[in-house]
């Protein structure tokens, strides 16, 4: 678990930069989270009874497909002793937390309220707690999305985590629970955070390499 303690120390010391960006961008797109080409765009997605069942499920399957994902490679590489798995495991984990933790420090510094609590005609599929800028899910199934495809390297990989990814994004829209910007934004702090998590790892494990060869000589 060594990996995990060195990238949870890495990204406190790179996370404030990561996140003082990411507020930089959240107050200037949050400035058009209400303008009519938004609001508009979200009515024509957001029917009047958004109970689709398909869409329903698919947003929710977000968390839990990002936890199972890193869970489920950890315990295999245990199982089957690969340390390779096991670093994989932890930097999607990695992203995981980055992507959380970036995510729920906007929604208190921007405090949007979510669209049905503005405007009338946005019709939600239930009242859930917390804000809306950016979207949780979104930014949860980008995280993923990017680790998997950082990892692996393959297109068969990219194309249907991406596609997922960009679903939920798409039924967050549909259950009218976010505007289309926090759907955008939670795609990027996702997508960023895969990328920093893998930044990370790399950084940590070139670091332990280079201990090593420097002990034995």
């Amino acid at each position: 678990m060594n990996l995990a303690k060195q990238l949870i120390m890495n990204a406190s010391i790179y996370a404030p930069r990561f996140i003082i960006f990411f507020l930089l961008l959240a107050f200037s797109d949050s400035l058009l989270a209400q303008s009519d080409w938004e609001i508009n765009t979200l009515r024509n997605i957001n029917p009047q009874s958004p109970d689709n069942i398909a869409w329903k499920g698919l947003s929710y399957t977000a968390e839990p497909i990002a936890v199972a994902i890193p869970a489920g490679m950890f315990a295999t590489a245990l199982f089957t002793h690969d340390k390779k798995l096991k670093n994989q495991s932890l930097q999607v984990l990695g992203s995981l937390v980055i992507a959380t933790a970036t995510t729920q420090i906007l929604k208190r510094v921007i405090n949007k309220p979510r669209p049905y609590e503005t405007y009338s005609e946005v019709y939600p599929n239930k009242i859930e707690s917390g804000k809306s800028f950016p979207s949780g899910h979104t930014t949860t199934a980008f995280s993923t999305a990017m680790s998997l495809t950082m990892i692996t390297k393959k297109w068969y990989v990219a194309v249907p985590a991406f596609t997922w990814a960009a679903s939920v994004g798409y039924s967050r829209l549909y259950l009218g629970q976010h505007y289309p910007s926090d759907v955008v934004m939670g795609a990027f702090v996702g997508t960023a955070s895969g990328f920093l998590s893998d930044w990370l790892t790399k950084k940590i494990l070139t670091r332990k390499k280079r201990i090593f060869k420097n002990a034995v000589k």
